[in-house]
C-alpha cells in the first residue's frame, strides 16, 4: 500500500470534505498529495477491450466512444492523457495475459471489457493491483457486486425491469399485471423479480403480478398462456422475450383479440422486430439502453453533434458508442477530483461520489456497488415507427 500513513491520514480528511462540502478538492490535493508527488509525462487511461476475434465488432464500438471522448477531452490534471490498449483477441485465456500487461503499463484507471467474462477474468487482477475500472456495456451484475474497484456505466439486466414497473404504474396506471416468461432462463428471471418487486412497491399491493406464466423458447403456439391473460381481464404484460420470440406472442395475441400492452427490453429495439411483429408491434413498448433522438442533458447533445461531425449528419450512433463515450468522461472527471494518478483506491472513492453525471446515455450515479443508477428511455410504436414516450429518472433519495 502506497504512503500509507500519509494517505491514510488524506483519506479522513478527505472522506470529511465530502461529508461536509466545506472545501475543495483542489485544497485537498495541494494539501496533502501535491509535495512528493512522483512526476508523470501523460495521465494513462487503460482500454481493455476484444479488439479482434469473434467480439471484436462491439469491442471496437466501445473503443469508438472512448476515443470520441478522448477527442473531446485530451487532458487531466493539466495533463495530456495517453490511451494504453491490451486486445483480449475475444479469447478467456488471451484476457488474462492481456489483463497483466495492460497493469504493467501502470494505467491510473482501465476501461472495458466488452463481455463480461472478460471483465470477470480481469477483476481479480484489477482489485490486487487497487486499479480501478468501468465497464462499458457489462450486464452480470457479479463483474460488480463482488469486486469493489469494478464500475460500470451500462445497466443490469435487471434494471429494466425496474423501469418498465415504473411506467406501467405511472403511465398505463397498472395496479395488476401478468408476466410472461421464457422457461430456464436466469436473465429473464432475475428481470420479473425486479419487475414485480418494484410494481408491488409503487401499488402497494402484494398481489400486484395477478398471474405468472411461462412458455418454451421457440414455441409457436401460445394460445393457452394468451386465454389465460384474457380470461383474467389484465391488459398490461411482462414480457421479457427475445425478439423473435416476443414478435410471435405479440402476432398470437392480436390475432386472439387480446388489447394489451406488452412490456419487453432492448432486445425488441430492433428493425427485424418490428417488421416480424408487423401491425401487432403498436402493443410493444420497451426499454432502450440509448436513444439517440432522446436529448436528457447538454452532452448528450454534444456527444451526438461530435459523432455525426466525424460521421455523417445522418449517423446514429451505437448503444456502445455513447456508454463507451461516458466511461472516459467519467474517468476524467473523477480523476480531476482528487489530482492525482498515484493512489487508486482514493480515486475508487471518487468514483463513488459520481452522482446524477450528465452522460451521453443519461444522467448517471453510482450505487455502492459502483453499479449506475440512470435515466431509461422507454419506447412505443406509433405508425410503424418507435418513439420515446417515456424517460425514467432514477429515485436517489
Amino acid at each position: 500500500m502506497k504512503k500509507r500513513g500519509r494517505i491514510a491520514a488524506a483519506l479522513l480528511v478527505f472522506l470529511t470534505i465530502c461529508l461536509s462540502g466545506c472545501a475543495t478538492y483542489d485544497a485537498f490535493y495541494r494539501t496533502f498529495l501535491e509535495q512528493g508527488e512522483e512526476s508523470y509525462e501523460t495521465v494513462k487511461i487503460g482500454i481493455f477491450e476484444p479488439l479482434s476475434g469473434s467480439d471484436k465488432k462491439f469491442g471496437e464500438l466501445e473503443k469508438i466512444g472512448i476515443e470520441l471522448a478522448h477527442e473531446l477531452q485530451p487532458t487531466c490534471m493539466g495533463k495530456n492523457v495517453e490511451l494504453i490498449y491490451a486486445d483480449n483477441k475475444s479469447d478467456i485465456y488471451v484476457a488474462e495475459e492481456a489483463i497483466q500487461e495492460l497493469l504493467s503499463e501502470n494505467p491510473a484507471i482501465i476501461l472495458g471489457s466488452y463481455g463480461s467474462v472478460y471483465s470477470l477474468i480481469a477483476g481479480k487482477y484489477i482489485e490486487e493491483a487497487e486499479v480501478p475500472a468501468i465497464s462499458i456495456t457489462n450486464t452480470n451484475p457479479l463483474v460488480t457486486s463482488n469486486n469493489s474497484f469494478y464500475f460500470r456505466v451500462g445497466f443490469v439486466d435487471s434494471y429494466q425491469g425496474i423501469a418498465l414497473a415504473k411506467y406501467a404504474f405511472e403511465s398505463l396506471g397498472t395496479t395488476q399485471a401478468a408476466i410472461l416468461k421464457p422457461q430456464n432462463d436466469d436473465v429473464a428471471s432475475a428481470l420479473c423479480s425486479a419487475f414485480e418487486d418494484k410494481l408491488v412497491q409503487l401499488t402497494g399491493n402484494s398481489s400486484a403480478i395477478a398471474i405468472t406464466l411461462e412458455y418454451a423458447a421457440g414455441d409457436t403456439d401460445f394460445t393457452a398462456q394468451l386465454e389465460s391473460i384474457k380470461n383474467a381481464g389484465l391488459s398490461t404484460v411482462f414480457l421479457p422475450a427475445a425478439a423473435d420470440d416476443g414478435a410471435a406472442i405479440l402476432r398470437a395475441a392480436e390475432k386472439m383479440g387480446l388489447h394489451a400492452v406488452f412490456l419487453g427490453t432492448e432486445a425488441w429495439d430492433t428493425e427485424s422486430f418490428l417488421e416480424a411483429a408487423g401491425d401487432a408491434a403498436n402493443m410493444a413498448v420497451f426499454s432502450t439502453i440509448y436513444d439517440a433522438d432522446t436529448s436528457v442533458n447538454s452532452q448528450a447533445e454534444e456527444f451526438l453533434s461530435a459523432y455525426r461531425e466525424k460521421y455523417g449528419i445522418d449517423a446514429v450512433p451505437e448503444p456502445e458508442v455513447a456508454l463507451g463515450f461516458d466511461a472516459y468522461m467519467i474517468a476524467v472527471e473523477a480523476l480531476n477530483r482528487i489530482g492525482t494518478v498515484k493512489d487508486g483506491d482514493l480515486l475508487r472513492r471518487s468514483l463513488l461520489l459520481t452522482s446524477q453525471y450528465p452522460g451521453a446515455s443519461g444522467n448517471i450515479t453510482f450505487d455502492s456497488n459502483g453499479d449506475p443508477m440512470k435515466s431509461v428511455v422507454i419506447k412505443g410504436i406509433r405508425n410503424g415507427e418507435s418513439q420515446n414516450i417515456y424517460t425514467m429518472e432514477p429515485n436517489l433519495v
